[in-house]
């Protein structure tokens, strides 16, 4: 990494790791819609350290999951279907923070935990 952002950046990416430890954590406990909030904010961070290393600004979580279809997964560099899980796991965690009624059950939350700790470690590589 060069540039003026570095620091931000990696503190990015220790705040993604770091969020994912977090959302085991709820798993461990059951907080189910907790673990999924966890989840989308580590990917958040991971985006935005890797927007950051590109130079695109975002100040809205909605203008960073476009700025990410649109330099990431519009060009290939990002798979189409981790593009999708991003756009699914940005609403779901507005759903299960919001939303009235909304629980997500175990299997749920293990599946967001697994592809996001994957979406992760790839997001990571891109920014290296």
């Amino acid at each position: 990494m060069t540039g003026a952002n570095d620091d931000l950046i990696q503190y990015r990416i220790n705040r993604a790791f770091e969020t994912l430890r977090e959302a085991e954590t709820m798993i461990e406990h059951q907080f189910w819609n907790a673990s999924v909030n966890r989840v989308y904010y580590a990917c958040f961070y991971a985006v935005s350290g890797l927007l950051l290393k590109k130079s695109v600004d975002s100040s809205t979580h909605k203008g960073l999951r476009q700025m990410f279809g649109l330099h990431f997964v519009q060009t290939g560099i990002v798979s189409k279907e981790y593009g999708k899980f991003f756009s699914d796991l940005f609403d779901r965690r507005l759903t299960g923070d919001y939303d009235d009624f909304i629980t997500f059950d175990k299997e749920t939350a293990l599946n967001l935990f697994s592809t996001g700790r994957d979406f992760v470690k790839e997001i990571t590589t891109l920014i290296k």
